[in-house]
């Protein structure tokens, strides 16, 4: 199958909505799929998202998107994010009538109204409606958020689970060369993630909790963080091999969260056989219940105390429940393509119009 996938959230950035993307990508080329990925690497000119400058807006872009969409004659159309590029797709796709599916990544409406308080909830939802009202399908993370859209007033909702690579998170990672928080007093405690107000960090470091409380990431909150909370390590952002070793050197992985659709640190986190403790909130209560790796509860210090006693294998095992593989099989079949009739009636359709617009003559300018 020919895919296309537009995305404003794209490589070298580094959060779950990259990876899920990323990696679904790989998987869907590693099984016989062509994808056209539309991303702000492209050569759009791009200015910063606001609050959020890792992410780069791509302006002026539909045209290029339009040329790029008939040119590749897609036999399906994913839209990822609700930015700058999602919302161009979103546009040539109506434009031709051409079938779209999108996907719900991020909990903007909370995001925004974390950062920006007078802006009301409703507002974002709004938004985010007009978005997605028109999508075939919309790709949820878990039945929590697919459950609290539905309240929402969205429809045509479905769920697209996550993965996680066992290989690099692995328990092996654990203790080489003493670890990478030797000398620290234990339990090690640890949240890994983007240091931001909308990922609710100050509760996790607000919990009495014995031991070390340890905060991997960057993020605008950070400096304001330290400051408040000397006692706390804060060693930056981590990547690879490095990152993997933090979360398997912990003794609970701490996930604060209320804003996050999943979670795919919680996976990588227990992947190192480490165990998760989060509050009852979208992602930690549709993956930890019932797991044997992790404890949720409305008390944040009761999860983190309850999560020492887990068993780290038990942890671990989970984990592999889980696949790259799996939720790329799962968003093929949430794609809604063109059958084989339809598709050659639509481009041959689409190039006659084509011909069309070359055969015009160019408009003449008065002087």
């Amino acid at each position: 199958m020919r895919i296309m996938l537009v995305t404003d959230a794209w490589e070298p950035q580094v959060n779950g909505v990259v990876r899920t993307l990323s990696r679904t990508v790989a998987e869907l080329r590693a099984m016989g799929h062509e994808v056209e990925v539309v991303s702000p690497n492209d050569g759009y000119r791009t200015i910063p998202l606001i609050t959020y400058s890792e992410i780069r807006l791509a302006i002026g872009a539909r045209g290029d998107i339009e040329d790029r969409f008939e040119s590749f004659e897609p036999e399906a159309v994913h839209i990822a994010t609700e930015g700058t590029l999602g919302w161009d797709a979103r546009a040539v796709c109506l434009k031709h009538r051409f079938p779209f599916t999108t996907s719900y990544h991020t909990q903007y409406p909370e995001y925004v109204t974390a950062r920006f308080p007078w802006l009301p909830l409703s507002a974002g939802y709004a938004v985010m409606r007009a978005f997605h009202d028109r999508s075939g399908r919309v790709m949820v993370a878990t039945p929590t958020v697919r459950d609290l859209l539905q309240s929402r007033g969205f429809s045509n909702l479905t769920v697209w689970s996550r993965g996680v690579d066992t290989v690099q998170f692995n328990p092996d990672k654990r203790g080489i060369d003493g670890g990478v928080y030797a000398g620290l007093a234990r339990p090690i405690w640890v949240n890994v993630g983007r240091v931001a107000v909308e990922k609710n960090i100050e509760a996790f470091l607000k919990c009495d909790l014995p031991g070390t409380k340890v905060v991997v990431g960057d993020g605008p909150q950070r400096d304001e963080l330290i400051k408040r909370y000397p006692e706390a390590v804060f060693p930056g952002a981590r990547f690879g091999d490095e990152l993997a070793r933090y979360f398997a050197d912990a003794d609970v992985f701490v996930f604060p969260s209320f804003t996050d659709t999943f979670g795919l640190v919680i996976l990588e986190a227990m992947a190192t056989g480490t165990p998760v403790a989060a509050y009852v909130a979208p992602g930690p209560k549709d993956i930890i219940p019932g797991s044997g790796a992790g404890v949720i509860d409305d008390d944040l210090r009761t999860a983190c105390m309850g999560a020492l006693d887990i068993d780290r294998a038990a942890a671990r095992a989970y984990a592999e429940t889980f696949s790259w593989r799996a939720c790329a099989e799962d968003f093929l079949h949430n794609l809604q393509p063109l059958d084989v009739p339809e598709r050659q009636r639509f481009w041959q359709r689409i190039k006659a119009l084509g011909r069309l617009r070359r055969k015009r003559p160019a408009p003449t300018t008065p002087r």
